[in-house]
């Protein structure tokens, strides 16, 4: 467990110092280029590219979140269920279209730049959260149910502090899914002139440059892996609790 800690943290500082200082690895990326051509992006800043990668990311991570989660409140309601199937529609068009076909779409609509990409990200991470949402919500156990009721809760008390609570983990984890999944498919926004680590990509693809695509590459490899471990241990510990509950309402 120390050592996996150790490597995390020693891969979140050496990607910290590459994209703030990333003329300070030219060395490694040297062997990759021809002569004279650059080792490092050279065409915008890497620390800048990557927080709007991360911007457009989170943005529709969060826009993605509401919709799925409300959806899935609404549909495990007693007055929601029949439009359980229509939901389950609604959220599956972003696994239906491939990303590129809703850029193709949404920028005659939009236009370019960030807004079709997020809307091609949103579409795509709804449906993790939701199907997460839906499996944490039914698998809420009974016997906390009845012990809210028992304690004179009202529906709304019981969805906030218990039913939500209880769902977290399961919900979180639909949500970690999405995240990732986000962070490799924002690259192709790029295409449409979208600021972003694909933007060094393409540039490493459209000159020839090896050193330039490993560069967009591998900084989005490590954001989807340190995320990926972070909301990893954020969501073991929500377990951990709820086992605890669990056990104390037993």
């Amino acid at each position: 467990m120390r050592l996996a800690s150790l490597v995390r943290l020693i891969s979140l500082l050496l990607l910290v110092a590459f994209i703030a200082m990333p003329q300070a690895f030219a060395f490694a990326f040297e062997p990759l280029v021809t002569p004279g051509a650059p080792a490092i992006y050279n065409q915008g800043s890497l620390f800048s590219l990557t927080l709007q990668h991360l911007r457009t990311v989170c943005l529709a991570t969060i826009a993605s979140t509401i919709l799925a989660v409300s959806l899935g409140i609404f549909v495990t309601r007693p007055s929601g269920g029949e439009f359980l199937p229509l939901s389950r529609s609604l959220v599956n068009i972003g696994q239906t279209f491939p990303p590129i076909a809703v850029l193709a779409i949404a920028v005659p609509l939009v236009g370019f730049g960030e807004k079709p990409t997020f809307i091609a990200l949103f579409l795509y991470g709804l449906l993790p959260i939701f199907e997460n949402t839906l499996t944490g919500l039914t698998q809420v156990p009974t016997q906390a149910m009845e012990a809210a009721r028992g304690m004179g809760m009202n529906t709304w008390q019981r969805l906030s502090q218990v039913e939500l609570p209880l769902a977290f983990p399961v919900i979180l984890a639909g949500i970690r899914l999405s995240v990732i999944i986000s962070l490799g498919t924002a690259t192709i926004g790029s295409t449409v002139a979208a600021k972003g680590l694909g933007e060094v990509i393409i540039a490493g693809l459209q000159s020839n440059n090896i050193a330039f695509v490993l560069q967009g590459g591998l900084v989005v490899a490590l954001l989807a892996v340190l995320i990926h471990d972070g909301l990893g241990l954020i969501e073991r510990a929500a377990a951990r609790k709820l086992g605890r509950f669990v056990d104390e309402v037993s």
